[in-house]
Formats: C-alpha cells, sequence, structure tokens
C-alpha cells in the first residue's frame, strides 16, 4: 500500500492535471445549475437554483469547503481576475461579494434592483456591474456604493467588461446591444433593436470580449454577431441549433457555444469551426472555458454537470501548457525547450504587446528569460508588473532569480520565501524543493544535497514513488554538478527504474525550464559517459556498449539538444571501442538464421573498419529479419548516429522504415544513403552507386503509366473516402500522396518492376460505375460541387441513393466511383461530348457496375429485374452489355436474389432472366463485344427501349456500334438518322433499310423511330445444295455465257451504299412501274394499291400515303440487297478497297471475263467456273425480294414512300431476262 504524503501532492497534482482519460467526467449538484466559473484550471464553482454556491475538485469531483448561499436561485457567477473574490447575482435581488479562499460573504448591494439577471468584475478588481430588472448598475467593489444611477437597458439579461476595464457591454434579447463607458456610464453605442438577439436564456452568458477589447461577442438564436468597437461595424456567422437559445464562453483563442443540448467550438480569428459538436442528453443552461481553455463546464438540466477535456479533441495551438506553478502558451513552450532565450523573449513581448491587459503569468515568464539573458533591470521590471497584476507564486519566484543574478543571494531567499505566502498548500512540497536548488545555485551546495536526500528519504519511507523519482532525478543534478559522478551513476540507475511509463514528468519539466536551464537529461549524460569510460577500462565491453547507445538515444531527445561535447565523446569513445563490438554483435544478432538478412550488407560494409556502427547496422539487420521494425529502426538511428558518413546505417534505417509502412522517412533515408555513396572519398563504395535506383528514376517510370490509366478512366470520378469530386490530376496528386505510391518508390531500389507498377497502378485507379433509371431532379455536377462532397447535399431520396451507391462501392473495395448524375459537367460541350462517346468504354474497363433497381422491393423474386424500369431505358443497354462485372441491387441495396457473389454475370439465375428476356444468349450477354452481333441484331436490341431526350436513342448506341458520331442535343430525332447514316457508311450495311412505318425527316429510307427493328425482316428462302443446282440447269438453257457474264458484271460494279449530305447513294437493281392503281382500304386510313412493274409483274402494297396516279410521276421498285444477290462470296470491304482499281480498270462491263471484287475471293470460296459465279448471281437475283418502293422527284432524285407492311415481290425465278435486268445507283433524299 503506497500512503500518501504532501510530497506525492506535489508530484500528482501541484501541476495542472494531464488529459483527462474519458471524454468528460460528471459532478453531481444537489439542484440544477444555473451558473459556472472556473477558479483555475483544477477547480470549478457553480450557483445552483436553491441560491447555493459550490466549489468542486475536477479531479475527484468532491465538493471543496462549506456552500455558500445567497439568495434565491443564483444566475450568474464571476471571479476576479487575482481570484480573491466570487462575485454572484441571485433572483433575491442580491449581487453579493463572497471570499474565495474562505467562502465568506464579503459585501452585498440589494437596493431595489429586482431579479439580478448576470453580474461581471472589473479586471482590476475595483467595480462590478449587474443587470437586472430595473436597469444596469455599477458598484465600487472595496467601498460598497453604487456609483451611477440605474442605467435603463430594457430586458437586458448580460453584462461582460472589456479587458482594460474601461467600459462594458449589455445587451437585451429584444434591444440589441450597447458600450457604455465605465467612468461615467456614457452610453459609447447603441445598435437599436437591429443587433437583437432573441436569446431570451437567464441562464446564458450571452457576451465575450476579445483580448485586446477591440471586438465584442454576441450570442444570437443560431448565429454569434461580432461587433469591431473602433469600426462600430459587426459581422456575424452561423452556428448549430437555430431555435436554441445560446451561451457563449471565451478564452481568446476558442470561442465555445451551447445551444440545445450540444456545443461547438470556434476559432476566435478564423471563426470556423473547430472539432466537432459535444454533445449531451440532456438541454446546457451555462458554460465555462478553464483560463489555459483545456476544460470546458456545462451546466446540464437536472442535477449535474459535466466538465470535458478540450485538449482530446482540439490541437495544441489553442491552448496553455500546464507546468507546475505555470502556464505558457505553445509556441512559446517550443521555444523555451528548444533553449532560444532570444526567440522566446520576442515571443512573449509580442504576446505581452497584444493584449491591453497582460496576466501575471505571461510577464513572470519574460523576466525568467530575461534573467537568462542576464538582462536583470527589465527582467526585475517584469517581475514587479506580475506581482501588481497578482500576487502569485510564480512572479516571487521570477524576483528569486532575478535577486540571485543580481548577486544579491540573500534577497534572492527572502523573495522566495514570499511565494510561500500565495500558494496552494498542495504547492508547498514542490516549492521547497525548488528553494533548495536556489540554495544550490547561491552556492550552499552541501546543505542543499542534505536537505533534498532528507526528503527523498521520507518520499521513500512512505512508498512514494513519484515523489522519489522527482528527488533523485534533482540529487542527480547536484551531484553531478558537483562533479561526485560515483554518487551520480547509482542514483541514475534508480531513477530509470522509478521513471513513469509515459516519460512526461511536468515538475520537472517546470524545473528545467524556470530553474537556471537545468537540464536533467544533460546531467545523465555526463555521468552515464563517466560510466561508459569506467566499464569499458575493466574490460566490460558490452555494458559499456549498452551506455553508450542509451548516452546516443537520449542526446536524440526532441526536448534536449544534444550539445557539440556530448556529439564529440561519442566519436572519440566510438574509436576507443573500435575492435570491440564484434563479439556483442554475435551475441546481439544471435542465430545462424538471419544469415541470409544480414547478406545484403557484406559487401557494403566489408569497406569499413569495425565499428560500433558496423555492429549496430547488424544487430537492426538481424531485428528486421524477425519483423521487428521499430527495434531495426532504434539500432540503425544509433549506427547513423555513431557514423553519419557511413551509407549503410542510412540503408539500414530505410530497411526499417520500410518495414515500419513509414515509407516518407524511408524514402529520405534511402536518398541519404545514396548521397552518401556518391560522395564517399573510396572509389570502390562510389562503383556501387550504379547497384541503386534513385526514387526520381521509380517515379519517372511511374507517372506514364498513371497517365496511360487515367486516358481509360472517366474524366471525373467521385472519391468514395471524401465524397468529393477528383480530375484525373486530382486523383494524380491523391494516389502520390497515399502508402500505395510511397511503397512503390521505397520498395523498389535495385530494379523497377513494371508489371508490378502496373498492378498496382491500375488496381489503385479502378473505378465503380453507376447504372440507375433517373428518377428526376438528380444530384448534378454543380450540385456536389458546390456542397464539396456528396456527403454534404441534403438529406433527400435520390441524393441518397447516391451516397448509397458510394457506400457500397468503399465496400467493395474501391476508392472511385463514377454516376452520370454528377461526374459529368453538363454545361460544357465538349466535355459533355466526351463523355458520352467514351461512356461505353468506362463501363467495359470498370472494375464493375452496380445497378440499382429502384421500384423491386426488398425482398426481390425471379423476375422483377426484367419487369423493372430499369430494363426499358435507352442508356441502360450498354451498361448492361458492356461491364465485365455487374452487381444488381434492389429498393434496399440487398442483393439482387440474395446473390452475393463476385459478379451477378456469374450467376445463372440472373443470367438466364437476362437471356430470355432480350433473347440473345447468356454468353453474349457476359462476354459482349461489339463485333459479337450484327447490325441488325444490335437495332433489335435498341428497339425496345425508349429515352427521355430523343437525342439520347442514338448517343446510347454510340458504343455499341463503335460509331464516331459527336452527340449535338438540340438535333432532336436527326441524331438518330445520323447514327443510321454512319452505320450505312462505315459497313455498307443496307439492312437497315428494311422497315415499314413512318420515314425520318433526316432522310426518306430511314426510319423515324427505333421501334420499327422490332419487326422481323422478309428473308428469302435459301437457294443452295439441290435446289440451286436445279436452276442453275435452266438457267444455262436461256442465258448464254456472255450475256450471263455481263449481267454478273453489272451487279459487280455497283459501288457500296454511301451517305452524302443527307443523301443516300444506293446501289440496286431498278424495276420501273408502268402502271398503278388503288384497289381499295383496309384498316384505317390504309390504302392498298397495284402496281405493273417491269420485269415484275403485278405488285400489291399498302400505305398511308396519297399517291398520284393520273400525273406523269415516275414510281420504280428497287432491289437493294446487292450482297445476297453477290452470294456468300461477297465481301463488301474488299468491295470498297478494290473498287477505284476496278472503274479504272479498262474491263469492258459486257466483256466475257468475270471483274472479281476481290483477289481474295478464290483462296476463300470454292473454285466454280466464272459462267457458273454469273449464273449462280441471276438465280439470285430471281428470288423473292423486300422491295422498296421510290418516287422520282422533279430534279431526278428520289424520295421512298413508306409502306405499312412490307411490299414482298415474288421474283421471276428463272423467267428472268437481261432486259429487265438495270444495276444503277439512285440518289434518295
Amino acid at each position: 500500500m503506497h500512503r500518501f504524503s504532501p510530497l506525492s501532492a506535489l508530484a500528482r497534482v501541484s501541476s495542472p492535471r494531464p488529459p483527462i482519460d474519458v471524454k468528460w467526467i460528471r459532478i453531481v449538484s444537489q439542484n440544477v445549475v444555473n451558473a459556472v466559473v472556473f477558479t483555475d484550471e483544477s477547480r470549478v464553482v457553480g450557483g445552483d437554483r436553491n441560491g447555493y454556491i459550490r466549489r468542486w475538485e475536477i479531479e475527484d469531483g468532491q465538493q471543496q469547503g462549506p456552500a455558500m448561499h445567497g439568495g434565491n436561485c443564483v444566475y450568474s457567477i464571476v471571479i476576479s481576475r487575482d481570484g480573491r473574490w466570487i462575485v454572484s447575482g441571485d433572483w433575491g435581488s442580491n449581487v453579493i461579494v463572497w471570499n474565495a479562499a474562505t467562502h465568506e460573504k464579503v459585501l452585498e448591494f440589494t437596493d431595489d434592483m429586482g431579479y439580478v439577471r448576470a453580474v461581471d468584475i472589473s479586471s482590476d478588481g475595483t467595480k462590478i456591474a449587474s443587470v437586472a430588472e430595473n436597469g444596469v448598475g455599477i458598484f465600487n467593489s472595496t467601498a460598497g456604493v453604487r456609483l451611477f444611477p440605474l442605467l435603463p437597458h430594457p430586458g437586458a439579461t448580460g453584462v461582460k467588461f472589456s479587458p482594460d476595464s474601461s467600459r462594458f457591454a449589455t445587451t437585451s434579447p429584444d434591444h440589441g446591444f450597447r458600450i457604455y463607458s465605465a467612468h461615467n456610464g456614457d452610453i459609447l453605442f447603441d445598435s437599436g433593436v437591429e443587433g437583437s438577439t432573441r436569446n431570451a436564456l437567464w441562464e446564458s452568458v450571452p457576451l465575450a470580449w476579445s483580448s485586446d477589447g477591440q471586438h465584442l461577442f454576441i450570442a444570437a438564436i443560431g448565429r454569434i454577431i461580432c461587433f469591431n468597437v473602433s469600426m462600430s461595424s459587426s459581422s456575424e456567422w452561423s452556428t448549430h441549433g437555430s431555435q436554441s437559445p445560446v451561451s457563449i464562453a471565451s478564452n481568446d483563442r476558442v470561442i465555445a457555444c451551447s445551444a440545445g443540448s450540444s456545443v461547438s467550438l470556434w476559432d476566435c480569428v478564423s471563426r470556423k469551426q473547430i472539432g466537432g459538436l459535444i454533445t449531451h442528453t440532456a438541454e446546457i443552461y451555462c458554460i465555462a472555458l478553464s483560463p489555459s481553455g483545456g476544460c470546458l463546464a456545462c451546466g446540464l438540466k437536472g442535477e449535474k454537470m459535466t466538465i470535458h477535456n478540450l485538449r482530446d479533441v482540439l490541437p495544441s495551438k489553442y491552448f496553455d501548457h500546464d507546468l507546475p506553478l505555470v502556464r505558457v502558451s505553445d509556441e512559446a513552450l517550443k521555444s523555451w525547450t528548444q533553449d532560444d532565450p532570444m526567440n522566446t523573449e520576442m515571443l512573449l513581448s509580442e504576446e505581452i504587446s497584444s493584449l491591453s491587459s497582460p496576466s501575471h503569468y505571461v510577464l513572470a515568464n519574460r523576466a525568467l528569460i530575461r534573467a537568462r539573458l542576464k538582462h536583470f533591470a527589465i527582467a526585475m521590471e517584469d517581475a514587479v508588473k506580475s506581482l501588481q497584476v497578482r500576487p502569485s507564486p510564480l512572479g516571487y519566484i521570477a524576483m528569486a532569480v532575478v535577486l540571485l543574478g543580481e548577486g544579491d543571494r540573500g534577497g534572492a531567499l527572502c523573495a522566495f520565501d514570499l511565494a510561500f505566502h500565495d500558494c496552494e498548500p498542495r504547492d508547498i512540497r514542490f516549492l521547497l524543493l525548488l528553494k533548495l536548488i536556489l540554495v544550490f545555485e547561491s552556492g550552499n551546495q552541501e546543505e542543499a544535497i542534505k536537505r533534498v536526500e532528507h526528503l527523498a528519504e521520507r518520499a521513500n519511507s512512505n512508498s512514494d514513488d513519484m515523489a522519489t523519482y522527482l528527488c533523485t532525478e534533482v540529487l542527480v543534478v547536484m551531484h553531478t554538478k558537483v562533479e561526485n559522478y560515483g554518487r551520480a551513476i547509482p542514483l541514475i540507475e534508480r531513477a530509470k527504474k522509478l521513471a513513469p511509463k509515459d516519460k512526461q514528468y511536468p515538475s520537472l519539466k517546470a524545473i528545467s525550464l524556470k530553474i537556471f536551464g537545468w537540464s536533467f537529461n544533460e546531467f545523465d549524460i555526463i555521468a552515464q559517459q563517466h560510466l561508459c569510460e569506467t566499464l569499458y577500462t575493466e574490460g566490460r565491453t558490452t555494458q559499456a556498449m549498452e551506455i553508450l547507445l542509451n548516452i546516443i538515444r537520449t542526446s536524440e531527445d526532441e526536448e534536449i539538444q544534444g550539445s557539440k561535447a556530448t556529439v564529440e565523446w561519442i566519436a572519440n569513445f566510438t574509436k576507443k571501442c573500435s575492435t570491440a563490438p564484434e563479439h556483442v554483435g554475435e551475441e546481439a544478432s544471435g542465430s545462424a538464421k538471419h544469415g541470409d538478412e544480414l547478406s545484403q550488407y557484406p559487401t557494403a560494409l566489408s569497406f569499413s573498419p569495425p565499428s560500433p556502427a558496423v555492429q549496430l547496422i547488424k544487430w537492426s539487420t538481424a531485428r528486421a529479419a524477425k519483423g521487428l521494425w521499430e527495434d531495426a529502426l532504434e539500432y540503425a538511428n544509433d549506427a547513423v548516429k555513431v557514423d553519419p558518413s557511413c551509407p549503410w546505417g542510412y540503408e539500414a534505417k530505410h530497411v526499417a522504415l520500410h518495414g515500419a509502412k513509414r515509407y516518407d522517412e524511408a524514402i529520405d533515408a534511402f536518398k541519404s544513403m545514396l548521397h552518401l555513396i556518391e560522395q564517399s572519398e573510396d572509389p570502390a563504395i562510389r562503383e556501387l552507386r550504379k547497384h541503386y535506383i534513385p526514387p526520381s528514376e521509380t517515379i519517372a517510370a511511374i507517372d506514364p503509366i498513371i497517365r496511360e490509366i487515367l486516358k481509360s478512366c472517366p474524366l471525373v470520378v467521385i472519391d468514395v473516402v471524401t465524397g468529393c469530386l477528383c480530375d484525373g490530376p486530382e486523383r494524380m496528386r491523391i494516389f502520390k500522396a497515399s502508402p500505395n505510391f510511397k511503397e512503390l518508390v521505397s520498395s523498389m531500389t535495385r530494379e523497377l518492376d513494371h508489371e508490378r507498377i502496373l498492378r498496382v497502378v491500375t488496381n489503385f485507379f479502378g473505378y465503380i460505375m453507376f447504372s440507375h433509371a433517373w428518377q428526376g431532379n438528380e444530384p448534378s455536377f454543380q450540385d456536389v460541387n458546390e456542397a464539396k462532397s456528396v456527403q454534404n447535399l441534403p438529406d433527400t431520396p435520390l441524393n441518397q441513393k447516391l451516397c448509397n451507391f458510394c457506400k457500397e462501392a468503399r465496400r467493395l473495395g474501391h476508392n472511385w466511383a463514377w454516376s452520370d448524375t454528377c461526374c459529368i459537367d453538363k454545361t460544357t460541350s465538349s466535355i459533355l461530348n466526351q463523355s458520352l462517346t467514351s461512356m461505353y468504354k468506362w463501363y467495359a474497363d470498370s472494375a464493375a457496375t452496380l445497378v440499382f433497381l429502384s421500384g423491386v422491393v426488398h425482398p426481390s423474386k425471379p423476375g422483377d429485374l426484367t419487369r423493372s424500369l430499369w430494363m426499358t431505358r435507352a442508356w441502360t443497354l450498354q451498361e448492361l452489355l458492356a461491364p465485365k462485372a455487374i452487381f444488381f441491387y434492389d429498393s434496399e441495396w440487398k442483393p439482387y436474389l440474395g446473390d452475393t457473389g463476385t459478379n451477378h454475370k456469374e450467376s445463372p439465375e440472373i443470367m438466364k432472366e437476362l437471356a430470355d428476356a432480350i433473347n440473345i444468349s447468356g454468353r453474349t450477354i457476359i462476354t459482349f463485344s461489339p463485333d459479337d452481333l450484327g447490325v441488325r441484331e444490335k437495332l433489335r436490341l435498341a428497339s425496345t427501349r425508349n429515352a427521355t431526350v430523343k437525342e439520347d436513342v442514338a448517343y446510347s448506341l454510340i458504343g455499341i456500334f463503335k460509331s464516331d458520331i459527336r452527340p449535338h442535343y438540340g438535333e432532336g430525332a436527326d441524331a438518330f438518322g445520323h447514327l443510321l447514316e454512319e452505320i450505312v457508311a462505315r459497313f455498307g450495311e443496307v439492312t437497315v433499310l428494311a422497315w415499314t412505318g413512318k420515314p425520318s425527316s433526316y432522310n426518306s429510307c430511314l426510319p423515324a423511330a427505333a421501334s420499327v427493328y422490332n419487326q422481323i425482316p422478309f428473308n428469302p428462302p435459301s437457294l443452295e445444295g439441290e435446289d440451286m443446282e436445279t436452276c442453275l440447269r435452266e438457267l444455262r438453257r436461256k442465258f448464254p455465257q456472255k450475256v450471263a457474264l455481263g449481267i454478273y458484271n453489272q451487279i459487280a460494279f455497283l459501288p457500296p451504299a454511301r451517305f452524302a449530305t443527307r443523301r443516300l447513294h444506293l446501289p440496286c437493281i431498278v424495276f420501273p412501274v408502268r402502271k398503278l392503281g388503288i384497289q381499295g382500304t383496309s384498316r384505317g386510313n390504309e390504302k392498298v394499291y397495284r402496281a405493273r412493274v417491269l420485269g415484275l409483274g403485278i405488285v400489291e402494297f399498302t400505305t398511308v400515303d396519297d399517291l398520284t396516279l393520273h400525273k406523269p410521276h415516275k414510281f420504280v421498285f428497287v432491289h437493294p440487297w446487292i450482297r445476297h444477290i453477290r452470294g456468300p462470296s461477297d465481301d463488301v470491304a474488299d468491295l470498297e478497297s478494290d473498287v477505284d482499281s476496278i472503274l479504272d480498270s479498262d474491263s469492258d462491263a459486257g466483256s466475257d471475263e468475270v471483274v472479281r471484287p476481290s483477289p481474295l475471293d478464290a483462296a476463300l470460296t470454292p473454285q466454280v467456273d466464272d459462267y457458273t459465279r454469273a449464273l449462280q448471281v441471276i438465280a439470285r437475283l430471281g428470288q423473292p425480294f423486300n422491295a422498296l418502293l421510290l418516287l422520282q422527284q422533279l430534279n431526278g432524285e428520289y424520295k421512298r414512300v413508306a409502306a405499312d407492311n412490307e411490299i414482298v415481290v415474288s421474283g421471276l425465278g428463272t423467267d428472268i431476262t437481261s432486259k429487265n435486268i438495270h444495276a444503277t445507283v439512285l440518289d434518295i433524299l
């Protein structure tokens, strides 16, 4: 059992507490706490609805001293700057001044003020302000009299003195805020009703001043108003809780703002929110910040109060650093610990000049720094000013240090004794230890050592390890300073055993900073150096090496500046040990199983003479082989410290850092290694440079791979972690900041692994595509950009759909997601066009596509997918066919049919449902390529789908047809004609002309809608085998060879179909109409016509068009299916490539030789003679065919007459004659 001792109290309590283990601690009150204030960092005072005022210790939540009882219901409490007085205001019309130490009532003001809603005390403690029902009162705090008559401010609920006490401000929910002169009560500024806050909660504290008194912060519902006093202007910013009364508290750096049951924190300068909301389950009535800003107190509805440690949630720059008896800012502390007194003085002076009323702490701090600089006169001025602002132990300590520096030892000791009068009881033992250090420095070392040893013995007898540790460390320094190393060394070992595990001890830091610049670690090092030399002299080299390593590591502590003397000692001592560590290395590295790991260094190490650095590298390597990266790093750092010129220490450091995944540091270590190799004076070491690859070369190899990968990626994607939109450069930046990139660079030190680079880059930039049916006002590119993230979008069903997609993409392990709703800037035509033409490839190259079926309820059933809206949309056809992997989700984002497989294209059940629905094989859906299906089949798939925008019918097929058309919204239905035009031009494919229905305005040969392609066009019966042979025998009797060859060459010379300026140049066989008559009408407006056609006989057809029968109009029927006539050996591609050469030849169309379209035909088809080939063409020409009816225009071109049914002509069979065959190219509008 450890017994309590006063010295233990100084070790645990005298410094402001370290961070509280939990986020907050609870203090239970006897009633609802309406007002709260901190007396210091360790105590808080609260006033409750029963009129009681209590003080609690924060550490244990226990009440300290008796309760103070004022009037009925305390609504406001403040503490004087010097901490001596507590002032309270209550509903009993009382303003009461209490002695903070004894809790006794000192003064009371009760003259007809009415309910007191708020009070404050000036920084000099001479004036007290109150706001009550009847007005604003100002009192002299010493004489107990009112200074002015009551000042009117109807409904005022808050009052606050400026930092210099020259002004005070009041605020009213309905009548705005005012600033008064504290000297005569004159109104200096009145905002009027424009400054009204509607903040009517009496418990609230609605005012705070900036430290320079130039800005006044006023709490209003849903916002904070910042009034610039010198400019008489105001600005404001919104806060949380737009409906709840607001209370604020400030410590010059942070404003805490409570509303409802939560508190938000704001930077006083930037006015930006810092950290997250601090929430409670109960409503907050009052808040307060501790002087350093490190703690937040909240009085809650119910009988409780919470204390929050803000150091857990905010950066350190917002707090003073708390040391025993001391508070100092983060920046000043950093400069102080770096032993830079001139810079520290500058920082403290800047802080003092920025404050209208500097605290006693900062003045005392500057006094100590100036004493270190031996500027004793101005240091004494600071010490005196500090004590004038507020008598404190630190002020007297500063004065004592200055006096000692001036040589006045007696005066220094007397001044120090005064520190005991203004200290807390718990600080007395710590002050006693400080005084003994002062005694030591004043020249009485022996007496000081004896008295500290006595303190240490008492602490040890009480089993108080912390107090014993503190005294032991002080004794180490004292014995080292008097060069009594024999006594110091065992004390060092004892201190190590007693040292706190977290290696933080505020009391030691306070002594180190404040008392003559003592550095405990530095004196430890001096003693350890002597011990190390002693062990080496005695031949105990292993122990000597351990001490050496401890010296090296201690000297690298961030708060200990390794002195030049220490560095020189290390260098000199390592020379003595240069041959000793080899045996020690074998002890440390252990078994032979680590030999392989060591093998990466032997060549390099052979160039160095045996030294501690070599051995440390071996130790580092052995630990790296076991995956003990931190241990390996420690030894590598030691090796670098011992011999900074050795590159192999940096190589070992790189290995350890890389293994610990600290890649930035690993790369820096590797660069240092390369630099040392290049700068080495040993040519053999410089020769080793060729075996290494610098990071810049690895990066140069990675960059083009990144750029090439990004070319295949969408232009903009969503970062699924942040929800932000990212273009290519931003993704590249994110990748280069990621561990993936840094690991690549760090790992490739000897050779480039291009396959691995490609694999890592591809995996990182892999993206997920979204497929869904649009449902209305989907979030746009501009919406997400304005919100900064999809996660910040308003909570609507469509925005939630996008968020759920991103969450699912992240769950699947991917970094990026793409949605057509927000990843395309549709206001920029070039981006829109590039996106539309690239979209098929993006889906094809995606890691997966997620399909959201909004109308499929959970749990889904077979057939729900087929019946979904998604299956009817134009764009979703390519979104189904293009991806290699796809996942379907129901309306609750659950896998379709509960299939949790890795790819729904591998689900037989789902693929069968889809294959049956669209009537193609499941294999085609799984492995689809645009070349897998013919033109007509792809048009059939598109025919059952629709689009809200007419152009999208065509644009959604760009990828499926590998089309080059450029999207242009505004062309309407012509977009589909544009697409069909390119299909005809690119493939010579005229099957797109086989349709019935309404013609397109683009060209009369093209349909107005894609839905016509759901029809199955007429397909003539096969003419092969015996049927062909029978036909050929008949034709041989009718057609001489020369005639047959002439017919063949007519057809062979026909060029492919093409478009120009919307005109179709159609190769075809023309059959003129000799006579046209109407037979009657069928259903609706359809009319049945009868035509006598040259070469075909009688042909009947149906159309809704009114055809002119008596005027001299020329109708023709055409046979456009030239590819069918030419037969299986026809190759349009070859014909196109050879047509120019054919036309340039001297061949005669009526010659006896057949002009073959391609020389490849002979090799690819069975050999037949020219005469037989010609007869085969004539035989196919005589078959039934689907004819097009054309009407010649005045200028000679033609227009197609749209029929409501296919015009299937029976054909002439073998009755065909040469005079009936006219092959030509017609221009069709």
